[in-house]
């Protein structure tokens, strides 16, 4: 993918909050992600988030490795985190 053109596809973090919503009781925008590629630190919200796939994909904003996807079907909903290395998520 190339910055310049990259730019105008991807939405933030935020962007994943409803999908992600019906699969956790807790807001993961504000979750703090490690990414498995690069090993930057940040909060999910500050990923790039392309929905023009099937599904929805999430990149680094650093490195632009994956860090999750998520696919829904009529019957079932696939959730792919293998590209965190972990996600921490605030205690109410």
């Amino acid at each position: 993918m190339s910055p310049a053109n990259d730019q105008a596809n991807y939405l933030d973090g935020n962007a994943a909050a409803g999908a992600l919503s019906e699969l956790f009781a807790v807001d993961l925008t504000a979750a703090t992600a490690q990414c498995n590629g690069c090993g930057k630190t940040a909060v999910f919200a500050e990923a790039r988030v392309y929905v023009d796939a099937p599904g929805m994909v999430a990149r680094c904003n650093g490195c632009e490795a994956v860090l999750l996807r998520v696919v829904s079907t009529p019957d079932n909903t696939y959730l792919d985190l293998r590209g965190l290395t972990y996600l921490r998520v605030p205690n109410p």
